[in-house]
């Protein structure tokens, strides 16, 4: 009997979710994913004086905008595996590295959608860099159709001519009346290359409109010309998002569309793309839904993850997770916070989210990775680095490969050439200890690592275990011994790239810039 209440409550609740989600007079909800290439907390709605996202900072006033939201892994197709199925990177096979073949047996949210009715699609960026394929090697839409066809003048070099407001229109229009949709709008807005100082000539801004530039970074006008620069293609991006909700208006369908605009992870900038300190995975993210959500302008403190966003999408859809084919899902439904009324924190469990990396663009011996596994908590990070003789960001003779090519990169790099300064380039360059533990309500940049300070010996105990626990319990290669197999799985392009450089060959890498390479073999 106690079996039988249990599941006819649990049949109830369902019911009642559906009713509520669902109804001859309010059909189910559309979903429109907006996505940034690179783009960290650097939204006008979070304080930031020095760029202006009026789309963004509508959808978080109209909607709720939270504060602690975390991409699992800090780096392009990772990332957004994590967030197309709900699995952590470490639970995703070779979709945990970068430009690899994305495995058949993990479906995608999307796909999942399309197979219950929902039309599909998307323009620009989805899953990349990488290869899906089904397993007969025909190509895999893990997104739907691509609607690209709509081009434009950009306002500077290397933005691209993508015109995602009227390719979404594109889409739009083609989805018959009445059936539900989702759309992946994938900008590749701000990743680089910039057009230097575009953003004091083109974008009017100013060196000292910047209050304080990252102490993990010399303060130079040239820094400050790359993150205005950065700042200008945010705000091109954002004026498209301001057309797409404009359409969304004018046909009718705001009031039933679940908007969400976040980015993949940080800036495009040295020690913060492709690490794991707090500003490469702290993620900005503004959810609004006005049919769904029952308070707006709210704030939410709790600690959010990608991976809860495709259980999210599920839900409301009405579609039960078990039924969708998709694997078990890391995340939950952040649902419970959107219906909520509250600010700050929402839910007590919500007070963690796990992050990591494994391999991401070449550089080192035998394709090797960068294994990195950390926990963020209540105002902690503790990082766990498993290969402290490999250099983080690739070897140096090939380049620092993962960490794209910019005036900032070059600056850092030269000081330390020329004699002037090796603080920086350490920091961000440099090798790593095993541990590392950061206070971010005081050391935001991660700067100051208290690992070896013996005071917080029983704090990194503490997280330490919490984190092994919770990644045992998901099935982490890493916490058995066998995490090796991680970086057995091929990537796609520039295949045995260190012995081939390192050969002679010559190799495309137009992430990095020529002056990346060192010439002389560096010992940290």
């Amino acid at each position: 009997m106690k079996k039988l209440s249990l599941a006819g409550a649990a049949l109830l609740s369902g019911l009642v979710l559906f009713s509520f989600l669902s109804t001859p007079e309010v059909p189910r909800p559309n979903i429109l994913v907006i996505v940034a290439d690179d783009a960290g907390l650097d939204m006008s709605a979070y304080g930031r004086s020095w760029v202006s996202t009026p789309a963004f900072d509508r959808i978080a006033r109209e909607g709720v905008l939270f504060n602690r939201a975390y991409t699992p892994n800090a780096k392009c197709a990772p990332s957004r595996s994590c967030l197309l199925t709900g699995r952590n990177s470490w639970q995703l096979d070779a979709a945990a590295n970068h430009v690899i073949y994305f495995p058949t047996k993990f479906k995608t949210y999307a796909e999942a959608l399309a197979a219950h009715g929902y039309a599909t699609g998307y323009t620009g960026k989805g899953y990349a860099p990488g290869k899906a394929l089904h397993e007969d090697g025909s190509p895999r839409a893990l997104l739907g159709k691509a609607y690209d066809r709509h081009q434009t003048t950009p306002p500077a070099q290397f933005i691209s001519n993508n015109d995602y407001a009227a390719n979404f229109a594109d889409f739009l229009g083609q989805v018959p009346g009445g059936q539900p949709w989702t759309f992946w709008l994938g900008f590749h807005e701000p990743h680089r290359d910039y057009e230097y100082g575009a953003g004091i000539r083109k974008g009017g801004k100013r060196l000292d409109m910047i209050s304080k530039v990252p102490s993990y970074w010399p303060d130079s006008t040239r820094i400050r010309t790359d993150l205005l620069d950065y700042a200008y293609e945010i705000e091109y991006m954002d004026a498209h998002v301001a057309r797409v909700l404009e359409t969304l208006e004018k046909s009718g369908q705001l009031e039933n569309t679940l908007v969400v605009f976040t980015s993949d992870h940080g800036m495009p900038f040295p020690r913060v793309k492709g690490n794991q300190y707090e500003h490469a995975n702290h993620v900005p993210m503004a959810l609004m839904w006005k049919n769904g959500l029952k308070s707006t302008g709210r704030k939410i403190d709790d600690y959010v993850s990608f991976v809860d966003l495709a259980p999210t999408f599920l839900e409301i859809a009405g579609l039960n997770w078990q039924k969708s084919g998709m694997q078990p899902a890391a995340g939950k439904s952040l649902l419970p916070i959107l219906q909520s009324s509250k600010n700050g924190q929402v839910e007590a469990a919500r007070d963690f989210v796990l992050v990591g990396q494994e391999r991401h663009d070449v550089g080192r011996p035998n394709d090797e990775g960068y294994p990195i596994r950390g926990l963020h908590k209540n105002g902690m990070l503790y990082l766990k680095n498993y290969e402290t003789s490999r250099w983080p960001v690739c070897n140096p003779e090939t380049g620092y490969l993962n960490c794209d090519g910019s005036p900032t990169k070059t600056l850092l790099l030269n000081l330390r050439r020329n004699g002037v300064d090796t603080h920086y380039w350490a920091l961000n360059f440099g090798k790593r200890p095993a541990e590392e533990l950061y206070d971010l309500r005081k050391d935001p940049d991660c700067v100051k690592n208290l690992a070896t300070t013996p005071a917080y010996r029983p704090t990194i105990q503490k997280l330490r275990t919490e984190m092994e626990t919770r990644l045992r319990a998901e099935g982490d290669l890493r916490m058995s011994g066998y995490g090796y197999l991680y970086e057995q799985y091929p990537v796609t392009e520039l295949r045995n790239f260190y012995e081939r450089f390192m050969n002679g060959e010559k190799l495309t890498t137009g992430w990095v810039n020529d002056s990346d390479y060192e010439k002389e073999k560096i010992e940290d």
